[in-house]
């Protein structure tokens, strides 16, 4: 089984920055891709990043394209979303997702397998 914990969420003004972090227990870490998915207030959750298990490969959602770079830590067990300029409708609940094993990439949320609890981004203007 695998836990996955976010951190790094909080209130920041247009144009700051913030860089969230997913720490996840078991073994499996360095087999399962890893994502990044938000949900703001009223709409449904979407898909914002991906990286693969090596890292060497990663996709974005266009409205991020440029301003939040996803990476990972496989002897930390960690994946991290560094986002900069940030805008009002980047305002959402940010949730950690693990791939199902084997999975090389993907922006599907039925191709993850475990998901974290969230943490919220609030971007006042």
């Amino acid at each position: 089984q695998v836990q996955l914990v976010e951190s790094g969420g909080g209130l920041v003004q247009v144009g700051g920055s913030l860089r969230l972090s997913c720490t996840a227990s078991g073994r499996t870490f360095s087999s399962r891709a890893m994502d990044w998915f938000r949900q703001a207030p009223g709409k449904e959750r979407e898909f914002v990043a991906a990286i693969s298990r090596s890292g060497i490969n990663t996709q974005y959602v266009d409205s991020v394209k440029g301003r939040f770079t996803i990476s990972r830590d496989n002897v930390k067990n960690t994946v991290y979303l560094q986002m900069n300029s940030l805008k009002p409708e980047d305002t959402a609940v940010y949730y950690c997702a693990a791939g199902k094993v084997n999975i090389l990439l993907s922006s599907m949320h039925y191709a993850m397998e475990h998901w974290g609890k969230g943490t919220l981004v609030t971007v006042s203007s």
